[in-house]
């Protein structure tokens, strides 16, 4: 039975691989800093995926990769890692990983709305209503309503939802950017890509915000170490390798929704080993905003 369903199974392992990796990057950002957990477990991704490349293609970096191909995948890795991350793994350390993973659920419509405009691409009506059930589920868990005052607060830190948020279009608009370099080029070498130019851009980061001393610590910090190899191994390594394969081997829309319920997955780590307290309406939210995402691929 595993075989008839493995497109399946690879993706529910990539949302688990996910998982570990927000829950991982988590704890090492509050141990170290943000800034030097980016560029450490960027680092390590490359020294696997270089390995991986020259085992399956035989080559160590992705020197067939054409001009046009290195610009736009450059440009991709920029946004998407050096701000998308920068910002997104910040609110870690401010809202947590279960609320920043649930404000990530926004990449899909956000991806559809820089398609639009920047692609020409078809928004459907069945798009339109992902959208709103995204946004309405976000929306319930981050907003509290003041009964007796009518008025709206908002539950976390708006700083930490807004960096999310900054995460969130940084993810999208580097998808975009994938999309028009990558072509037919192999998937794992186009990753290469971005990820030096993520490896580049965050050290001009620590160099012009004099953060080094930083990443020696982070170096020097074995529990911080571990979570960051292992939030390397299971992030941009296993997790990017098996969302590729459950692509290959299942329809792209159902892989995509099985890989999208990474904020129910981390709702039990997040209460047993985090020790956060999760409300109900946390967890109608998070479902809300998972089913919005699977409508962007009905």
């Amino acid at each position: 039975m595993f075989s008839f369903h493995i497109g399946e199974f690879a993706a529910l392992f990539t949302a688990f691989c996910w998982t570990v990796t927000a829950l991982a990057l988590e704890s090492a950002s509050n141990k170290v800093g943000s800034v030097a957990v980016n560029l450490l477990r960027l680092a390590l991704a490359l020294v696997f995926l270089s390995i991986f490349s020259l085992i399956t293609r035989n080559m160590l970096l992705p020197f067939d990769a054409s001009c046009h191909a290195w610009i736009w995948l450059s440009i991709s890795g920029f946004v998407g890692f050096v701000i998308g991350d920068l910002f997104l793994f910040k609110s870690f350390t401010i809202v947590g990983s279960r609320i920043s993973m649930l404000i990530m659920t926004l990449v899909p419509p956000i991806t559809a709305l820089m398609s639009w405009l920047m692609l020409g691409e078809i928004l459907s009506l069945f798009n339109i209503i992902g959208m709103i059930l995204t946004i309405g589920g976000i929306a319930l868990v981050i907003v509290n309503r003041k009964i007796d005052e009518k008025k709206f607060s908002i539950s976390h830190s708006p700083k930490g939802i807004l960096f999310a948020f900054i995460g969130a279009v940084g993810q999208a608009v580097g998808l975009v950017f994938s999309k028009v370099g990558m072509g037919n080029y192999n998937a794992f070498a186009a990753t290469q890509i971005r990820i030096i130019t993520g490896v580049i851009g965050f050290a001009i980061v620590i160099s012009i915000w004099k953060k080094w001393r930083n990443v020696v610590s982070a170096v020097k910090n074995i529990p911080a170490m571990k979570r960051i190899f292992a939030g390397s191994v299971f992030g941009p390594f296993l997790g990017v390798s098996f969302s590729l394969y459950a692509v290959q081997h299942t329809n792209a829309g159902i892989a995509s929704t099985i890989m999208a319920i990474v904020p129910i997955l981390i709702i039990p780590p997040s209460i047993i080993f985090m020790k956060q307290k999760v409300t109900v309406k946390e967890i109608i939210g998070a479902v809300i905003s998972v089913a919005g995402v699977a409508l962007f691929f009905i």
